[in-house]
């Protein structure tokens, strides 16, 4: 296939759009995680809401805490948004080139975007591992990313990859609740102007917009119960996990963060934190391609100096 300057380009500015979004809601994610990691009953928890957190960060002058880890999640966040873009490009290309077609359809699609994911979390999982810890050390405890993982065995540098692999339907379930919700809302503009000769074929910006905001809300509600159990799992051990080994290994396996949070906390103990998750995902996903349409020209333009500086000929460099 030669050189895939077109897959590398998506994937530069893709990279980029992700390490800047991270940046700036870091604090928020923070907060968020060390929220979704405490499992306790009603009665003994520490923090019972998410500003609970920030306030204790500001109690204790540990404001900078807010960023504890911010160094391997945006290396996470490059790293895993290089490679799923790449991959994304990569395969669809190759579909395109295989099938003899022009045009991809939905399904295909899917499978496609589906694939790139799951190379992506097999990659980055110990990344993914060690940022959490970190995120959810406490306040100013936080260790570097290699005395992270070193605490632990390999295996455990892979904890939650079964469930990271499932998190990748979320972007199935946001497109298919995209779909419905268009196809219902295209229906219904269709009834409300039927005599006037006209139907309306696509939405408006504004429209496409809401659509897309409420489709991620829908699948991050389904697939929540499954982000608060991996928050849960690669979680730092709190002093009292770290006393009680035998139930901190428990908890540590699928079903035994599905058991503590059910036991603990009940049914509702599974979306605890998703308003926090929602605005997190919302306001990322909007940061992220908003940056990523802003700079893709300047990385092409990039790209094809790089290439044409790369693939000079001896005699020319010498010229020069």
């Amino acid at each position: 296939m030669g050189f895939d300057l077109e897959s590398l380009s998506e994937a530069a500015s893709g990279a980029v759009g992700a390490l800047v979004s991270t940046t700036i809601l870091y604090p928020l994610d923070t907060c968020k995680s060390k929220y979704q990691a405490e499992v306790r009953a009603h009665h003994q928890q520490k923090y019972r809401n998410i500003s609970d957190v920030l306030w204790e960060a500001i109690s204790t002058r540990q404001v900078l805490s807010l960023y504890q880890g911010l160094g391997t999640k945006n290396l996470q966040s490059f790293i895993s948004q290089f490679i799923y873009f790449y991959g994304y490009s990569f395969f669809k290309r190759l579909y395109l080139e295989k099938s003899g077609r022009k045009t991809i359809g939905t399904r295909a699609n899917l499978l496609i975007a589906a694939a790139a994911g799951a190379c992506t979390v097999i990659i980055i999982q110990p990344l993914d591992t060690a940022s959490s810890r970190m995120q959810t050390s406490e306040f100013g405890k936080s260790r570097g990313l290699w005395k992270t993982l070193s605490e632990g065995t390999w295996s455990e540098a892979f904890d939650g990859l079964g469930i990271s692999l499932l998190l990748t339907s979320n972007p199935s379930i946001q497109y298919t609740a995209f779909d419905q919700l268009k196809q219902r809302l295209l229906k219904a503009r269709l009834k409300r102007k039927r005599g006037l000769g006209s139907s309306p074929e696509a939405l408006s910006a504004f429209s496409a917009f809401m659509l897309g905001a409420v489709s991620k809300c829908i699948a991050t509600f389904l697939t929540y119960p499954a982000i608060r159990c991996k928050v849960t799992i690669q979680a730092a051990k709190s002093e009292e996990e770290k006393t009680n080994a035998a139930q901190s290994k428990d908890q540590k396996s699928i079903s035994g963060a599905v058991y503590a949070i059910w036991k603990r906390e009940g049914l509702l103990g599974f979306y605890k934190g998703i308003a926090a998750q929602i605005l997190k995902t919302v306001l990322s996903s909007a940061l992220h391609l908003m940056i990523k349409e802003k700079i893709s020209k300047t990385t092409w333009v990039l790209m094809l100096a790089f290439r044409r500086f790369l693939f000079m000929t001896p005699t020319r460099l010498k010229g020069v």
